[in-house]
């Protein structure tokens, strides 16, 4: 990592995230999923979520189609550096709404509700409740100009109130993205770790240290192998990841 890397504070990111829940709580909240009011996401959207059911692959969490299997075909020919992968659901009705709501639509307030859906994924891997040594929760960083743009990283806005869930330090500042990258949208397997190789660097304060990504989406997996690369460059013991949803 070179000298001009420059690890901005948590103190602004911690203060948007107060006002927003501040904000949240001057208003009836309505649901992520269909709108109703009451709940941010309520149990009727949580009981139609498409759970991403076992056998998984080891390296990217992907359901595995044939029995006995530990790898998916892709992890095969191209393996990603993550310990483990988790899902909390497929991308589908109430979560995909939820999740472009989160993401477009500044509903930041609402992420807490979202965020207590990664619990499960994370006590799968087991991570939960401190039981990682040393482990900590890093959200999958946007480049910052496409953060000031958005005005938040929603991974952030899932990661914070996550690792308070499993009482875990979380510090968004210790990785970065340094280089912005295409859309991934249209894009194979192979040009999305294309895209996003070295896009992501990380400090040396992660040394080993367990880390646990958090991102809102899981496709390929390529975006968090990018970033489980620098966090194992940088000198992590090991790197799992968690998505609120997963491509199917």
């Amino acid at each position: 990592m070179g000298s001009e890397t420059v690890w901005p504070g948590g103190l602004a990111h911690r203060a948007a995230d107060a006002l927003a829940a501040w904000l949240d709580t001057l208003f009836v909240p309505q649901c992520l999923g269909c709108g109703r009011s009451g709940h941010h996401f309520c149990d009727r959207c949580r009981a139609a979520l498409r759970p991403v059911l076992p056998p998984w692959c080891s390296s990217c969490g992907q359901p595995l189609a044939l029995p006995g299997a530990i790898t998916c075909p892709a992890c095969r020919r191209a393996p990603l550096p993550l310990a483990g992968m988790r899902s909390a659901a497929l991308l589908h009705g109430p979560l995909r709404r939820a999740v472009h709501r989160l993401k477009y639509r500044g509903r930041q307030g609402a992420a807490r509700a979202l965020a207590d859906l990664l619990v499960p994924p994370v006590r799968e891997l087991g991570l939960s409740d401190g039981g990682a040594r040393r482990a900590i929760v890093l959200p999958v960083p946007l480049h910052p100009q496409r953060e000031r743009e958005r005005g938040y990283n929603q991974a952030t806005l899932l990661a914070r109130p996550l690792a308070g869930a499993l009482a875990l330090p979380c510090e968004p500042h210790l990785i970065c993205r340094q280089r912005e990258t295409a859309p991934q949208v249209g894009l194979s397997r192979r040009e999305r770790l294309d895209n996003v190789r070295g896009a992501f660097v990380a400090s040396p304060r992660l040394a080993g240290r367990v880390v646990v990504l958090v991102d809102d989406v899981a496709t390929t997996g390529s975006t968090l192998g990018s970033a489980a690369g620098a966090c194992l460059a940088a000198g992590a013991s090991s790197v799992y990841a968690v998505t609120l949803a997963r491509e199917s």
